[in-house]
């Protein structure tokens, strides 16, 4: 356990953007075989979208994402009640929820997203976040682990939600939406007709990293085409100058 921390740390003061954070996190999820994850930040200002860094099934999460379920989850309720770790789920007490929760746990249950261990995150510098394990059925080995181990999941989850606050902090959103800095450098070079390899020359990275950055701006924004993308960005700034 102790080596697996101390490579989570190593990883984590490594990552500097979601995919980085996301890779920290995979691989001591995988290591203390704790099945898929999610981590969720609450938005200063309800228009805002929250940040989502998780292994759930992709489809799942843009549904949840575009149904704005972070409003009515009860996971996410809960977690803003208290700031100790707790497990849910099937077989499991829990508080009554409304017909619109309930509708969200089945739809989530579908995914495979059936029991879970979640720690709350209240740090005093805003809204709170949540760090999620999650699995498709009661497991006694994971509730003995998270039982036995969850001050250690739980300083995890704060040292995580630190360094992505601090180092993704300065991010620009786009009608609302985040991207990295590296995500927004990479799409204002393409913006000016530069081409991956060209933003590789001009940022020190491969054109392959780049090509990575402009894929992570289309999928947020919701387009198909990088010149779609470049509109959005482009609007998004006469906005600001108005």
């Amino acid at each position: 356990m102790h080596r697996v921390f101390q490579d989570f740390i190593d990883s984590i003061a490594n990552a500097h953007d979601d995919a980085g954070f996301l890779v920290a996190m995979t691989a001591v999820a995988s290591a203390l075989e704790l099945s898929c994850f999610a981590y969720l930040a609450l938005p200063g200002r309800i228009e805002r979208r929250p940040r989502l860094i998780s292994t759930y099934p992709t489809e799942w999460t843009a549904h949840y994402m575009r149904s704005r379920y972070e409003l009515i989850d009860p996971v996410i309720t809960q977690a803003l009640q208290t700031a100790e770790p707790f497990r849910w789920g099937i077989g499991m007490p829990s508080s009554r929820s409304s017909s619109v929760q309930q509708q969200l746990l089945d739809e989530a249950a579908q995914f495979g997203i059936r029991v879970g261990f979640t720690v709350p995150i209240h740090d005093g510098h805003g809204p709170i976040a949540a760090l999620t394990f999650a699995l498709s059925q009661r497991s006694p080995a994971f509730e003995s682990f998270t039982k036995s181990h969850g001050r250690v999941l739980q300083l995890m989850a704060m040292y995580f939600h630190a360094h992505v606050r601090r180092k993704l902090a300065n991010e620009r959103s786009i009608d609302g939406i985040r991207l990295s800095p590296r995500e927004l450098e990479c799409l204002e070079w393409a913006s000016q007709g530069k081409s991956a390899w060209e933003i590789g020359c001009i940022l020190g990275i491969s054109r392959n990293t780049v090509a990575d950055y402009l894929e992570n701006a289309k999928e947020k924004l919701g387009v198909r085409t990088i010149a779609q993308a470049v509109t959005r960005l482009a609007a998004a700034n006469r906005k600001k100058q108005n």
